[in-house]
C-alpha cells in the first residue's frame, strides 16, 4: 500500500502520513491500531480500498455518513459495476443483486427521487429548476434525500 492509498484509507492527507513515517515521536491514537489492523490481515485493506473508477459516473450510496454501495455507469453503453461495502442487504442500493443490469440502475434512481406520476410534479422541477423529469437530473440537485429515510447519493462525473 501506498502512502497517498495509506492516506485515503486512514482519510488524512498524504503528508501526514509522511509526517507520521519521517517524525521520531511516537505515534498514537486510533490510527496505530488500523495500522496493526492492517499489517495483521491485509485482505480487510484490499476489501475496503476504493474500486478503481470502471466508468464514467460514479455514485456513492451513503447511509448517513457511512458509504454503503459505489456505483459506476456508462450511460451510453448501458454499464453498471458496483461494489459493496456492507454485508447487510438494506444497507445496499441493490440488496442481494450483486450484478445488477442498467435497468436495475435506472430502477434505483427512480427509487430515490419522487414519482413521475406525482401531483404537480411540474412545479416540483420548476423548484428545483429542472426543465424535464430525469432522475440523474434530480438526484444532482436533492442528493437522493427521501423523506422517509437517511440514505443519500453523492455524483461524481
Amino acid at each position: 500500500m501506498t502512502q497517498a492509498e495509506f492516506a485515503l484509507f486512514c482519510n488524512v492527507s498524504k503528508p501526514t502520513v509522511e509526517r507520521w513515517e519521517t517524525s521520531d515521536k511516537k505515534i498514537t491514537g486510533p490510527v496505530t491500531l488500523l495500522a496493526q489492523i492492517v499489517l495483521r490481515h491485509p485482505e480487510i485493506a484490499e476489501q475496503l480500498m476504493l474500486p478503481e473508477k470502471k466508468y464514467p459516473l460514479r455514485l456513492w450510496y451513503y447511509y448517513l455518513d457511512t458509504v454503503c454501495t459505489i456505483i459506476d455507469v456508462d450511460i451510453i453503453n448501458q454499464r453498471v459495476s458496483i461494489k459493496n461495502y456492507t454485508d447487510n442487504l438494506i444497507y445496499r442500493a441493490f440488496g442481494r443483486n450483486e450484478h445488477p443490469t442498467f435497468a436495475d440502475y435506472e430502477e434505483f434512481l427512480r427509487s430515490r427521487c419522487f414519482p413521475e406520476e406525482r401531483d404537480k410534479m411540474k412545479l416540483m422541477l420548476r423548484e428545483l429548476d429542472i426543465p424535464f423529469y430525469d432522475p440523474l437530473m434530480i438526484i444532482e440537485k436533492t442528493d437522493g434525500r427521501m423523506a422517509e429515510d437517511d440514505f443519500w447519493i453523492k455524483i461524481e462525473r
